[in-house]
């Protein structure tokens, strides 16, 4: 994905990791002709790619590739694929370029137009910047890219286009009336850039029209009448007009939608009965605008599973189907005037938010008759909130816990008799484009370690997609200073795609803006760092305040994955200004301060003189790196594992011993001790404290520090609390854990999708080189998380097929083209998945010797599984212990998959995206087994090209897309490889 940073500026980024380029084509034989090769050395000048090698033809002796269909695929790709079949072959041409995911820093290239044939080219997650260059008009064949200025006026002539995504861009001026020869549209999304003027009438010229998207797009309204012609849409979002007032637009030709978004365009008026025609529709958001009357009919519309009519006038009952329907529809009433005699008993419900819902004659009441117990027998003068958090005392101040309900997309939550508490939130919105959305999505937790000051108010943090309010009751009349605490914990600052995302949204005090478009990161000046707005004289006058933090469909929505963004807040404080105790809280809160200030000042110089006390090339190693971890002194490591205590011992690695230990804070840490006789080196230290605190993910071990001390070398991790998967499955000892089956099967899946991570989707490519059962941990709710990155091994050879003069790894888990001539791509930890994935299932380990009718010395597991499935009797390899309770489909769709992945051959295992889909049962297995018999394992000398990322096909599409925040070029499939059927520019 081309990218474009805030400033219109190339960044600059300096990656520790060679990405090679491979050369594919399609037919073999043939030369690229010379024009195309300069072009190509253009192109790499243009978009900063410096290791092209041109000394050999691009166009030959290599292999084909071809991407999964699974939606999981891989988002790094390095290819150029040539076609040879133009002509009699003598001649080959460019039909395509991959450069995904290579923090490429230049300019969107010119001279892409300078490839005649090119009909593919995707720079998805890169930090390319610039404008659309004017040269690409001439180009009939491609589609989809991210771009920054005005949209140029040339893609008009682009009249075969099919999909222009905009999206996230920092695009300006008016859509040009040039783009109503793009009478072929069939998605259109320009939301979250700085257009100006109105959105144009010529909206109805794109009759074809499937997918419309105007969030935030700067545009003016109102919504034309024009859109009334487009009969063919099933998705519309129009969100965050600037409009005075607006009637609703006819939509009632448009039968087939299923999607429909209006949402703060300052609509009036009525909701239209005929959208009870749209029998299709799933999704209706009519959320803050100024529609009124009564609740529409809805009640034939079975497939509307969610309903958002948030801040709007509508007044009258509430049906009763509403209060009837069951959990699986999510319906928000927030912040309307219905009859109080419509109220049913109980407002704290799980999916229907009536927040603020009916009309009240209590004055002081803002809540309405679903607080009417705000009567309050005691009042008080402060309030604190650790938003989604633990309870926490800083500073002598009792944070209130928030983390016993965790919200949802119509969640009123009602605290009145929980514990004397004295406040709750609503929570309005679902996340958009994110499929299985559960209520932990309305819970951020930290990605790493926190070393601002108190972390614990950080450490958690609430949000949500659209409009969250937090309420206190019981406060005295008066004046308070209310203080908002915020760090942006999910977005990254780590210099890849992760860290593109922006974050914008307003914050309310008792319905005034005080803040707008706030941009935590920007305000803070960077990730996990704290930022405190303080807000004085803000005036309760009802005994109530709320606090309300709105997302305006500003900024990035999928980086650094979908569904990122929203308001997020970590913590709130309310004091009264005119409280006895003002002057005690102050004093206290200085002195505190002023110890806190000796105690960071003394810990800096013990950091400096401990963890960096060593030789002085590991220092400066280290200095180079962007660590995302905290660090440790070796006085408290020793003190957390009482001196390395032999009892805490909890296990013994290749490079040393691992320790459990205890911090002052209680929690419970997992050390890891690299022994003086390690061969690991200064250099693979830092690379693996380097490589680990940039990648965090669900299935990793998370690292949460380090600390070197002459010729100490530790790291500290996040502690295991079920210890290994090996322990688990192999050990007799009393106590160890039985493994149901629904168990074994969320281990194996969560290993999968660890490697996935690790192979494919993280910022650093990494084959680990090491998966075995000792190195999957299991945590307390038995999640499992790979560990041991010091046997991980970069992708940054020169060459593709790493031939390594050093194997590391463990016998019986190793891939035959590792073990035997050092060849090392991602398949040989597919290969060794392979064999834990059996061992899951059997419950035994590969050095177990089955007996066979003709082997005297028996066979190990892999050998067994092989005989079994030639046999037509694969189920003899279950462990006895899981009994009958499974299912027999899923455990020989576990085997099947097994022993794909440990075929001879790397070129026939799948890549790890493809395996979590196929163990989840979103690929057929047999569309991927080999046909006959495998094919022996060949050698180095015979296999030369690239390593295969998976073999396979799926339709061949047409298509470019760049983001800011996610982008790919996408084309469907043509008869003529001249016509451009969509670009991508979100």
């Amino acid at each position: 994905m081309a990218t474009i940073n805030p400033n219109n500026k190339p960044s600059t980024i300096i990656s520790p990791v060679v990405l090679l380029f491979v050369f594919i084509v399609e037919t073999q034989a043939g030369f690229l002709p010379r024009d195309e090769v300069e072009a190509l050395r253009e192109i790499g000048a243009q978009v900063g790619k410096k290791d092209w090698n041109f000394s050999v033809n691009p166009c030959s002796n290599h292999t084909s590739w071809s991407t999964t269909k699974s939606p999981d695929r891989p988002l790094y790709n390095n290819s150029l694929v040539c076609n040879c079949s133009y002509s009699s072959g003598d001649v080959c041409h460019v039909v395509k370029i991959f450069l995904k995911g290579q923090d490429l820093s230049g300019v969107l290239p010119p001279a892409l137009a300078k490839l005649p044939y090119l009909e593919v080219a995707d720079f998805t997650r890169n930090y390319l910047s610039g404008t659309i260059p004017s040269e690409w008009a001439s180009l009939k064949s491609l589609e989809n890219n991210m771009f920054s200025g005005p949209v140029p006026l040339q893609l008009g002539n682009l009249v075969n286009l099919e999909n222009l995504i905009l999206k996230a861009n920092n695009l300006t001026g008016e859509l040009p009336s040039a783009l109503t020869k793009l009478t072929k549209l069939t998605e259109l999304r320009i939301s979250s850039n700085n257009f100006t003027g109105r959105i144009p009438n010529f909206v109805g010229s794109w009759k074809n029209l499937q997918m419309l998207e105007i969030q935030a797009s700067g545009l003016q309204g109102p919504i034309p009448s024009t859109i009334s012609m487009l009969n063919n849409l099933t998705e519309l979002r129009i969100s965050d007009l600037d409009v005075q007032g607006s009637t609703f637009p006819d939509l009632q030709n448009m039968k087939n939608m299923r999607s429909l978004m209006l949402r703060s365009c300052n609509l009036s008026g009525s909701i239209p009965a005929y959208l009870s025609n749209m029998e299709q529709l799933k999704i209706l958001d009519l959320s803050f605008n100024r529609l009124e009357g009564n609740f529409p009919n809805f009640q034939g519309l079975l497939k509307l599973e969610e309903i958002y009519l948030t801040s709007n006038l509508l007044n009258g009952q509430i049906p009763k189907w509403i209060l009837d329907r069951d959990t699986r529809y999510k319906v928000d009433l927030s912040y309307n005037n219905f009859s109080e005699s419509s109220m049913p008993s109980t407002c704290n419900q799980e999916t229907l938010n009536l927040f603020k819902s009916f009309t009240s004659h209590e004055n002081h009441s803002l809540l309405a008759e679903c607080m009417k117990d705000s009567r309050c027998e005691k009042e008080d003068h402060r309030l604190y909130i650790n938003c989604g958090g633990r309870a926490a005392t800083i500073g002598g101040i009792s944070y209130e816990e928030d983390d016993e309900d965790k919200g949802g997309p119509a969640k009123f939550v009602v605290r009145s008799g929980d514990n004397n508490k004295k406040q709750g939130f609503s929570s309005t919105g679902n996340f958009w484009d994110v499929s299985n959305v559960t209520s932990k999505a309305y819970v951020a937790n930290n990605v790493s370690v926190l070393t601002m000051e108190d972390p614990e108010l950080y450490t958690n943090a609430r949000l949500s997609p659209l409009s969250l309010t937090y309420y206190g009751r019981c406060l005295a009349n008066g004046k308070y200073t209310v203080k908002l605490h915020f760090s942006e914990i999910i977005i990254r600052d780590n210099k890849s795609f992760h860290s593109l995302g922006r974050r914008k949204f307003d914050v309310y005090i008792q319905e005034k803006l005080e803040l707008r478009d706030f941009d935590i990161r920007r305000e803070a000046n960077g990730a996990d760092k704290a930022i405190v707005k303080k807000f004085k004289a803000i005036e309760v006058k009802n005994k109530v305040i709320e606090i309300r933090f709105h997302w305006s469909g500003k900024g990035t929505t999928a980086a650094p994955q979908k569904g990122t963004y929203g308001p997020l807040i970590s913590a709130i404080s309310v004091v009264s200004e005119s409280h006895g105790d003002r002057m005690v809280i102050s004093v206290t809160v200085g002195v505190t301060m002023s110890v806190l200030g000796l105690i960071i000042m003394i810990l800096s110089i013990a950091w400096w003189q401990g963890c960096f006390n060593g030789s002085t090339s590991r220092e400066k190693e280290l200095r180079g790196l962007d660590l995302q971890t905290g660090g440790f002194t070796f006085r408290q490591i020793k003190a957390a594992t009482n001196n390395f205590d032999p009892k805490n011992k909890i296990g013994e690695g290749g490079f040393g011993s691992v320790y459990k230990g205890i911090l002052l804070d209680g929690t419970i840490i997992a050390v890891k001790q690299l022994s003086s006789k390690s061969k690991q080196g200064n250099r693979e230290f830092v690379n693996e404290i380097g490589m680990v605190s940039g990648l965090q993910h669900p299935n990793l071990v998370r690292l949460y520090g380090c600390c070197i001390e002459g010729n100490q070398l530790l790291l500290v991790y996040e502690y295991m609390e079920n210890n290994s998967l090996a322990r688990a499955l192999f050990s007799r000892e009393d106590g160890c854990l039985n493994l149901d089956w629904p168990t074994r099967q969320k281990i194996c899946i969560g290993i999968a999708r660890g490697l996935a991570f690790l192979h494919e989707e993280s910022t650093l490519r990494v084959v680990h080189r090491d998966i075995k059962t000792t190195n999957i941990l299991l945590d307390g709710d038995l999640n499992p998380k790979i560990s041991d990155f010091g046997l991980a091994k970069l992708d940054e050879e020169e060459k593709t097929n790493i031939i390594s003069t050093r194997i590391a790894g463990t016998a019986g888990y190793m891939a035959p083209e590792y073990a035997l001539w050092g060849q090392l791509t991602y398949k040989a930890d597919v290969y060794s998945f392979g064999v834990v994935a059996l061992e899951i299932v059997a419950g035994k380990n590969n050095y177990v010797k089955y007996q066979t009718d003709d082997e005297n010395d028996g066979v190990c597991l892999v050998e067994w599984a092989f005989l079994l499935q030639q046999r037509g009797n694969i189920m003899e390899l279950v462990d006895p212990k899981l009994g009958n309770d499974m299912k027999k489909e899923e455990v020989v769709r576990m085997i099947e998959i097994a022993l794909l992945c440990l075929s001879p051959s790397p070129t026939l295992r799948p890549i790890m995206s493809t395996v979590v889909s196929m163990l989840e049962g979103r690929i057929c297995i047999s569309e991927l087994k080999p046909s006959g018999d495998q094919p022996r394992l060949e050698s180095p000398r015979r296999t030369q090209s690239s390593p295969n990322l998976g073999n396979i096909s799926s339709t061949e599409s047409k298509s470019l897309i760049c983001s800011s925040a996610h982008s790919t070029w996408v084309s469907s499939s043509a008869t003529s490889s001249q016509d451009l059927y969509s670009i991508h520019l979100n």
